[in-house]
Formats: structure tokens, C-alpha cells, sequence
């Protein structure tokens, strides 16, 4: 099968922030001077970059990539500037670095702040002389080519503790591009995650992508996606391809991959029939911390009720029970079972409790 093309993974909302982004980017494009894109991991620095070079009138000559955070310095300065024939132990013949490589095109730098000050020193002097020179060589290289730059840490704080060269933020820092995270282009989240999801029911040969459930569309728009578009993109395929049935709607998501009541490290205390009085049952284990508190105080479920029965069980008596605590204060209730807000509302529509659209919760 076809694989699909991802690069316009960070290039798709209409929220009003991102709007602005991509303006100032077409107005950067133009002008041949270094570009800065800052943001957080995941927000779609890379793809801002392509977009750059693409509306640049460099857009028809090489655009060539390299993340500084990859490679150890003195790999680093190899492949930025290239080396010498015999310029160390296993240099049998001259390489070509990326900034000829780029030549008369644009090189984007990803991670720049990883580089060393001796790499720095160097890219500085590309940028004011246009020139350098291999590793392990004399002869001066003249090269032409646009720098973008990125960088997911606080520069200029950098700069001000020694850590990053301050002549070269000046220099990179022509214009600075700074993406929003996801959590703030709220307009966004359904957008892309429908786009993530019917490329995802494509790849999997699926005719159509039926839709989000309530409680599906509720959990993306309360989660704060510390991992951005990246980690939007794998919550979604994720929950794509996991799906039962195909033909409804994809009812919840799985933000942790790694939730299992089996996952290494996580000791989960099974009663037994010898050991009658042993700790809460292992299926609590997949319970918020909290839960598992209140739910250790109900009483356990018959033995012979199959595993997801006893889960939903115990699941809707600490949910009743915590409520009940905290006088249907809903907010208060979340707090006590260590889950956020929406999290619990979620409980509520999934196990159809009362209360659901009570005003309780947030007007106390």
C-alpha cells in the first residue's frame, strides 16, 4: 500500500493563533535572511521549516535537514562542514558536509541548541562570511545557503548563563517563529484528529472512518497533550486501528500505551483461595491511584463474575461513593478519586450514573 504523505501533519487548524503563524511564516519565506522556529516537542517545527523553504525563492534547490541532538560534536562539526581526506583514523576520502550539500538552498538545524560552542563559533561565521572550512582542512569553502534554525528551549535564557553563543541567537534570531502547543489551539484538536483518523482507516484498508464518540471528543478537548501533534497523532492511530468494530463510532482513547495490569514494576496482590485475606484484587490495578484507595473499601465482587464485570463493578461503586462523600460536589469528588474534571464526567456517561448534567459540581 501507498504510504501516505505526512508532511503536513502540524500544517492543518484554523484556529485563530495558528492563523497568525502561518502568515508571519509567508511573509519570513520571502526575505533570504536565518530563520528561528521555537516550540515545544511535537508542536511542528520541522514542517513550519519545509514551509519556509518551499515559499522561499530557494524553493526549487536543496533543502537539507539534520538534527544537532543526533550526533556527538565531533560527528556533529563532520557533518555540517565535512572533513579532509586522513583528517582522522577512518577518513580514507574527502566528505562533502550539509552546508555544501545545501549550497544556494536552505539548511534547517533542528535541536540547534545541542550544538557545542565550537560548532557555533563555526555556523556563525557561515552566516556572517558565508565560508568555512573541513574538518582536517585549509582550503576556505564559500557555500551559499539560507540557515533555519530550531530550538524547543528558551534561547536567550541559555544565552544570558553561557550556554548558547549570544552573537549567533542575534544572527539566527532575524525574525523568531513561535508555535503555539496544541493545548492552546483548542479550534484544532477534533480537526486534526479526524485528519489523523481517516488517514489511519485508510492505511488499515478501511472504507470510511464512522466518527468520534461523545466521550471521545470530550477526553481530547480536556487533555493537556504534553506531547502535541505528535502525541495527538499516536492517542488517535492508536485508538483507530484498536477499534472493535469498525462500523461505530470510536468510543475512548488510551492515552498511556503502557496501562496494563500486567506492565512490569506494577505489583498487582491477588486473593487467593489460600490466602483469603490478601490485599485489593489484581484488576484494580488498572484504577487512578485514588480509585483504588475508595475501592479497596468495597466489598469484593463474587469470584466467579467474569474479569471487565467486576472492573465495572468496583469502578461504579467508588465513583457512588466518593459523590456521596463530597455531597455531589463533582469537582470535589474528582479530586478525592485523583482524576481531572471531565475524567470523571466520563465515568459517569460511560456507566450512565445520576447526576451527569447536575450544576452541583461547579457552582459549589
Amino acid at each position: 500500500m501507498r504510504r501516505h504523505d505526512r508532511s503536513d501533519d502540524g500544517l492543518i487548524g484554523h484556529s485563530q493563533c495558528f492563523l497568525e503563524v502561518l502568515d508571519r511564516v509567508s511573509e519570513l519565506a520571502r526575505l533570504d535572511r536565518p530563520a528561528l522556529v521555537v516550540g515545544e516537542r511535537g508542536t511542528g517545527k520541522e514542517q513550519i521549516a519545509s514551509r519556509l523553504h518551499y515559499l522561499s525563492p530557494r524553493w526549487d534547490r536543496p533543502l537539507v535537514k539534520l538534527n544537532c541532538a543526533a550526533l556527538a560534536e565531533s560527528l556533529l562539526e563532520t557533518e555540517l562542514f565535512g572533513h579532509e581526506a586522513g583528517a582522522f583514523t577512518g577518513a580514507a576520502r574527502r566528505h562533502s558536509g550539509r552546508f555544501e550539500l545545501a549550497h544556494e538552498g536552505s539548511l534547517f538545524l533542528d535541536e540547534v541548541s545541542s550544538s557545542s560552542q565550537r560548532v557555533q563559533e563555526k555556523i556563525l561565521r557561515v552566516i556572517e562570511y558565508g565560508e568555512f572550512e573541513r574538518v582536517g582542512g585549509r582550503e576556505t569553502v564559500k557555500t551559499d545557503v539560507r540557515i533555519i534554525a530550531a530550538a524547543n528551549l528558551d534561547l536567550p535564557s541559555l544565552a544570558q548563563r553561557g550556554e548558547f553563543r549570544l552573537d549567533l541567537l542575534d544572527r539566527l534570531a532575524f525574525d523568531v517563529i513561535t508555535l503555539p502547543p496544541l493545548r492552546a489551539r483548542q479550534a484544532d484538536i477534533l480537526l486534526l484528529a479526524e485528519h489523523f483518523a481517516q488517514r489511519m482507516t485508510s492505511e488499515l484498508g478501511r472504507e470510511v472512518f464512522v466518527g468520534f464518540g461523545e466521550l471521545a471528543r470530550e477526553q481530547m478537548l480536556s487533555y493537556l497533550w504534553p506531547g502535541n501533534i505528535r502525541e495527538l497523532k499516536n492517542v488517535v492511530e492508536r485508538g483507530v486501528y484498536r477499534m472493535p468494530d469498525p462500523d461505530e463510532e470510536l468510543a475512548d482513547l488510551q492515552f498511556d500505551p503502557f496501562q496494563s495490569p500486567y506492565r512490569p514494576g506494577i505489583v498487582a496482590a491477588v486473593a487467593t483461595a489460600d490466602s483469603p485475606s490478601a490485599a485489593a484484587p489484581a484488576e484494580t490495578s488498572t484504577l487512578p491511584p485514588k480509585i483504588k484507595a475508595v475501592a479497596s473499601s468495597v466489598t469484593t465482587e463474587p469470584r466467579s463474575l467474569p474479569l471487565p464485570e467486576r472492573v465495572k463493578r468496583m469502578e461504579i461503586q467508588a465513583v457512588e461513593q466518593a459523590l456521596a462523600a463530597c455531597r455531589f460536589n463533582q469537582r470535589k469528588a474528582a479530586e478525592l478519586l485523583g482524576l481531572s474534571y471531565h475524567q470523571l464526567r466520563g465515568y459517569l456517561r460511560k456507566y450512565k450514573l445520576s447526576g451527569v448534567e447536575a450544576g452541583l459540581d461547579s457552582k459549589r
